[in-house]
């Protein structure tokens, strides 16, 4: 159901629209998500379909689940999808995993867009940052697109992730209330090497949670499984962690021991970790 938008949202909706409007044509850094979904669905309303493009990259770090819901709401929207590989285990730093992992994950996919993008003549490359992301304070991956010009409409309109999800629901976006998806590469600790075998383990381990816990009548929206090298954390929603016994943490397999964090679901918990993150900004 749409929703009728407050005025400070609408009036930064407006900003956003009379940007895109602005703009010859744009590719959408789309990973599937709300906040470029709406940069996406905001730019078909300012621009028509014929001159936007989506682009989602085809990485071990992004669920397969993720990737085909991403195709659908691009086909629904009407646009060209685009789905380029990129090559984030080809670079040190990414493998690596120090604190700056995301700058090495940011700049691959913009130097992967750039010249997609260039070769559909499209100037302009725009990625889902918000306001609220601006204000975070440790988002090196913000910096990389940055330093590769890519455009952040909805952060240069003021958007904050309230706004953002309010638009998605005015607007009858099926990614409306959809729960934020990091990469997979954010579930393995820092100092841990990144691996194409440690990302598969990953998603394999939080398929197959979620599916547990469906089972026993337990629907999670927020689940993560953290690989902290030789054993894994588990995080679901807060009101579920007192439910989520060791039957159902044996779904989790590939660890020498799981582990259930009391605390509950963290976006970015794995920063927590970090002995100084200021460092990698």
């Amino acid at each position: 159901m749409s929703e009728v938008l407050a005025s400070t949202t609408a009036e930064r909706v407006a900003v956003l629209h009379a940007d895109l409007a602005g703009l010859p044509a744009v590719l959408v850094a789309f990973s599937g998500g709300v906040d470029s979904g709406v940069v996406l669905a905001a730019a078909v309303r300012a621009l028509g379909v014929d001159r936007v493009v989506a682009a989602t990259a085809v990485s071990p770090s992004l669920p397969a689940a993720e990737r085909e819901a991403a195709h659908a709401f691009a086909l629904d929207l009407g646009v060209r999808h685009e789905q380029p590989v990129t090559h984030e285990l080809a670079r040190p730093g990414y493998v690596a995993n120090d604190g700056a992992r995301c700058f090495s994950c940011k700049a691959e996919l913009l130097d992967t867009l750039g010249p997609l993008a260039a070769r559909l003549g499209i100037a302009a490359v725009a990625t889902g940052t918000n306001a609220d992301d601006r204000l975070a304070g440790f988002r090196p991956g913000i910096r990389a697109a940055a330093e590769r010009g890519a455009r952040t409409p909805l952060a240069d309109a003021g958007m904050t992730k309230a706004d953002v999800r309010a638009a998605a629901r005015a607007w009858g976006l099926a990614l409306a209330d959809k729960p934020a998806a990091a990469c997979l590469s954010s579930r393995i600790a820092y100092g841990v090497p990144v691996s194409a075998e440690r990302l598969a383990r990953v998603e394999a381990a939080e398929v197959a949670l979620r599916g547990a816990l469906a089972a026993a009548g337990l629907p999670v929206r927020d689940l993560r499984v953290r690989d902290l090298g030789d054993r894994a954390r588990v995080e679901v929603d807060a009101a579920l962690v007192p439910r989520v016994g060791p039957e159902l943490l044996a779904a989790v397999r590939g660890w020498d021991d799981v582990e259930l964090d009391p605390r509950g679901f963290r976006s970015g918990s794995m920063n927590e970790l970090l002995p100084d993150p200021v460092r990698y900004r």
